[in-house]
C-alpha cells in the first residue's frame, strides 16, 4: 500500500535515474606545490572538487580523481638548500604531509602522485618531442634577469619590483596583483632579487618557446564551446587582439626539474611538466588498476576530462594547456572550472593576524566536516572569492548540522530504540511528504553537477526545516505516554528517520564521514543517489550515537592562537629567500646579544658522503668538542682546514640532519661556490674565547 502511494505521489520515481546514463570522467585539482604545507585557502579547491567527484561516483559513473605534488622549480631547490636537505628529500617529506592533510579532510584522490616521477619524465619528453617535430617550438635569444650575487637566472616569481603599469610596489615579475596587468620581469621598475635582495642585471640567454599562435583557431573555438566560465574566457580572449605570445618553456641550470632532451644545461620550466603531471598520475593509476589510458586521453576519446583550478592560474590551463595537448595529439579538456580565493573574516589570509591557518592546525582543533560544509554553503559556480567568517562558521554549523540535520535523527532514534526494539514501522504515515523529499534528488543533482553547491545546501536545509516541523507538530514525546498511540509514534519516527536518510543522501558528497556514521546507525549499505527512491521500512536500526557535536568558541580561539604562535616562531628565525620578505626579520641588540660566538679549532674535516656541499667538521672549543656540518665543500679542501681557527655560533640548538647531528654553525661570507670565505679570528686567539 505504501509503495503504491509513493508511486502515485511521485510518478518520476519509476523513471530511469541519471545512473542509467553512464559517463567516464577524469577529474583533477591543481597540483599543490611541494615546498610548503596545505592551508585552508588550498582546501577550497580540493573540497570543491572532492564534492563533485563523490557526487558522480554516487550516481554510478566511472569517475577517477587524480592529483600530484608539483615537485619542480627554483623555489624547491632553494627551500631544500635552506633546510639542509636534498630537493628529493624535501619533496618526499612534503608529499607525506600533503597526503596526511588531504586524508584528514576527506579529499579522496584515486591517485595522489608526484611530478618528479618516471611517468612524468617520459610523458613530458614525448609531448615536447611531438611539439618540436610539428614545428611548434621556437629557439631564440632573449634578455633575462640574473642575480649577480647568487649567480643564477631568476624565475618570474623570484623578482619583485614596481608594476610598470600602475606603479604598485613589491609586485612579482609576471603580473601585478593590484591592477591585474601582465608583463615581462625585465619591465619591472626598481626590480630586486627575492633570493638575495640584489639588483638583478640583464643577461642574454637562448631559450625554447612554445608557439601559442599556431593554435589561435583551435583556442577560439574551444572558448566558444563554453569550456570555462565566461569571465575567464573573456579575460584570455583579450590577448587575441594581437599575435599570441610565445611561451618560454625552458630554464637554465641550475634548476630542479627534468633536463630537456637534446639541449645542454636546459630544463623544462616547471609549468611545462606540472600539468603533464595530471596525465602522469593517471598513467600511474592506469598501470596499477588496469584502466585503458587512451580511452580517456586519446585524441578520439569520448570520456570527459575536467580540471578544477584557482582563477590565478587560468591562463596556463585555458591557453597553454589545451594548445599543448592539441599539438601533441592528446584529447583536450572538456572543461576548466575556476574558483575564487579564500578570505578570513573579510580580509586576505594573514600570517600577522593569525588567520593564515594550516590544514594540520585546523585539524587539531576542529572537525574537518564542519569546514567541508561551510565551504559548500559558500561555493557557487563563479569565480568570486568566498569568506570564512569564524563567527558565521560557528553559528551555521551549530544551526544547520547540529540543530537541524542531526537533530532529526537524535529525536527519532531514541523512541525507536527504547520503545520498539530498534525496529522501524512497516508503513510511512505521510508517503506523499516522503515523495516530495525524493523529488529533491533531481534538483540537488543538477546543482551539484553545475557546481551550485550553495543552492544545494540551502535547498537541503529547507527540507531539514520541514522535517523538524513535522516532528514538532506530531509531538511523539507526548503521544508515547498514551498506550493507544504507540504505533503512531513508531510511524512518526520511521517517517522522520526516512526523511533524515534522504537528507543524508543529499549531503553525502559534502559530509562523507558523517554519512558513514549515519549508514552504520541506520544499518544500511553505503548510500547511492538512488537509495532513497524506496523508503526504509520494517527494518532494524542500530543504537544512535552522536553524529556531530556543537562548535564551541574555545577550540576556534585555540586554533588561532596556535597559528599566531607559529608565526611568531617563524619571525624569530632567519627567514632568507623563502619567507615573506627577502631579508631576515628585524632583531634588536638584545636579540643579537643572545648569539654566543666562540673561537674554535678545526681538529678534523672530511667530505660528507652523499652531499656535494657539506663538510663534517670536528671543532675544539677549548676542552669541548663539537660536530658541525658546514656547506663550504665548494671552496675548501678538507685537509686545508685542519688546524685552522674559525668562528662558530656555540649556542645554536643542535639540528638533526640525515648525515648526523650538527651542534653549531661555522661563520662564512661570500657569494657561494669558490667565492666563499670562512671567518677566522686574529692570530693568537684561543679555542673557546668569546668573540665580541
Amino acid at each position: 500500500m505504501v509503495l503504491s502511494c509513493l508511486r502515485d505521489a511521485l510518478p518520476s520515481m519509476s523513471a530511469p535515474s541519471i545512473t542509467n546514463r553512464p559517463r567516464k570522467i577524469l577529474v583533477t585539482s591543481a597540483l599543490p606545490y611541494a615546498n610548503g604545507p596545505i592551508h585552508l585557502g588550498h582546501l577550497v579547491e580540493y573540497i570543491q572538487t572532492d564534492i563533485w567527484v563523490r557526487f558522480q561516483k554516487m550516481q554510478g559513473h566511472e569517475c577517477w580523481f587524480v592529483c600530484a605534488d608539483d615537485a619542480h622549480g627554483t623555489p624547491i631547490m632553494l627551500r631544500a638548500e635552506a633546510d639542509g636537505v636534498t630537493p628529493l628529500e624535501l619533496i618526499e617529506r612534503m608529499h607525506a604531509e600533503h597526503t596526511r592533510d588531504f586524508a584528514n579532510f576527506g579529499v579522496a584522490f584515486d591517485n595522489f602522485h608526484s611530478t618528479h616521477t618516471e611517468e612524468n619524465r617520459v610523458l613530458s619528453e614525448e609531448i615536447f618531442r611531438r611539439l618540436d617535430a610539428a614545428g611548434h617550438i621556437a629557439r631564440r635569444t632573449i634578455k633575462q634577469l640574473y642575480d649577480p650575487e647568487r649567480r643564477m637566472f631568476l624565475p618570474d616569481r623570484f623578482v619583485k619590483g614596481n608594476c610598470p603599469n600602475c606603479g604598485a610596489e613589491d609586485q612579482y615579475g609576471d603580473n601585478c596583483e593590484v591592477c591585474g596587468s601582465t608583463y615581462e620581469p625585465t619591465e619591472l621598475v626598481k626590480p630586486y632579487s627575492v633570493v638575495s635582495g640584489a639588483t638583478p642585471v640583464e643577461k642574454d640567454s637562448e631559450q625554447l618557446f612554445f608557439k601559442v599562435e599556431d593554435f589561435r583557431d583551435f583556442l577560439e573555438g574551444w572558448f566558444a564551446e563554453g569550456r570555462t566560465q565566461a569571465e575567464i574566457a573573456n579575460k584570455q580572449k583579450e590577448l587575441f587582439a594581437e599575435e599570441l605570445f610565445q611561451w618560454d618553456i625552458s630554464r637554465n641550470a641550475p634548476y630542479w626539474g627534468f633536463e630537456i632532451p637534446g639541449e645542454k644545461d636546459k630544463y623544462f620550466y616547471v609549468w611545462l611538466d606540472a600539468p603533464i603531471g595530471y596525465l602522469a598520475s593517471f598513467r600511474n593509476l592506469c598501470d596499477r588498476e588496469g584502466i585503458d589510458f587512451d580511452e580517456f586521453l586519446g585524441p578520439d576519446s569520448s570520456a570527459e576530462m575536467i580540471h578544477f583550478i584557482g582563477k590565478d592560474i587560468a591562463r596556463f590551463h585555458t591557453l597553454f594547456w589545451p594548445a599543448e595537448l592539441k599539438g601533441a595529439g592528446y584529447r583536450t579538456p572538456t572543461a576548466v572550472w575556476c574558483h575564487g580565493f579564500l578570505t578570513v573574516n573579510g580580509q586576505k589570509m594573514s600570517k600577522s593576524r593569525g588567520t593564515f591557518i594550516m590544514a594540520e592546525t585546523y585539524h587539531r582543533h576542529l572537525d574537518p566536516e564542519y569546514l567541508r560544509y561551510y565551504f559548500a554553503a559558500k561555493l557557487d559556480n563563479g569565480i568570486d572569492d568566498i569568506d570564512l567568517s569564524l563567527d558565521d562558521f560557528r553559528a551555521r554549523v551549530n544551526s544547520d548540522l547540529v540543530g537541524k540535520l542531526v537533530n532529526i535523527a537524535s529525536r527519532c532514534a531514541g523512541f525507536i530504540g527504547k520503545s520498539f526494539g530498534g525496529q522501524l514501522a512497516a508503513e510511512l504515515p505521510e508517503p506523499a511528504m516522503y515523495a516530495e523529499f525524493v523529488v529533491a534528488l533531481d534538483g540537488v543533482a543538477d546543482d551539484y553537477e553545475n557546481r551550485r553547491y550553495s543552492k544545494a545546501v540551502r535547498d537541503v536545509m529547507a527540507l531539514a526545516d520541514r522535517a523538524n516541523q513535522y516532528i514538532d507538530a506530531a509531538k511523539p514525546w507526548v503521544l508515547i505516554r498514551d498506550e493507544n498511540e504507540q504505533q503512531t509514534v513508531q510511524g512518526i519516527c520511521t517517517q522522520g528517520l526516512n526523511l533524515f536518510r534522504v537528507l543524508m543522501t543529499l549531503l553525502k558528497p559534502v559530509l562523507p564521514a558523517t554519512a558513514e556514521k549515519a549508514e552504520a546507525f541506520l544499518n544500511i549499505p553505503p548510500l547511492t543517489w538512488d537509495s532513497p527512491r524506496e523508503p526504509l521500512l520494517d527494518h532494524a536500526i542500530n543504537r544512535f550515537r552522536p553524529l556531530l557535536t556543537r562548535v564551541e568558541e574555545k577550540p576556534i580561539e585555540a586554533m588561532l592562537e596556535e597559528t599566531r604562535e607559529a608565526r611568531e616562531a617563524q619571525q624569530k628565525r632567519a627567514t632568507g629567500p623563502l619567507a615573506d620578505d627577502p631579508l631576515a626579520a628585524e632583531i634588536t641588540i638584545d636579540d643579537f646579544a643572545k648569539v654566543d660566538l666562540r673561537v674554535a679549532r678545526v681538529e678534523n674535516a672530511e667530505k660528507v658522503e652523499g652531499s656535494d656541499k657539506l663538510l663534517r667538521l670536528t671543532l675544539d672549543l677549548g676542552g669541548e668538542q663539537r660536530n658541525v656540518f658546514a656547506g663550504i665543500q665548494s671552496a675548501y679542501d678538507p685537509a686545508d682546514l685542519v688546524g685552522r681557527h674559525v668562528v662558530m655560533v656555540a649556542n645554536l640548538a643542535p639540528r638533526k640532519m640525515r648525515f648526523g647531528l650538527s651542534e653549531g654553525m661555522v661563520l662564512a661570507a661570500g657569494d657561494g661556490g669558490s667565492d666563499l670565505f670562512v671567518l677566522s679570528p686574529d692570530e693568537g686567539a684561543k679555542p673557546g674565547t668569546r668573540v665580541r
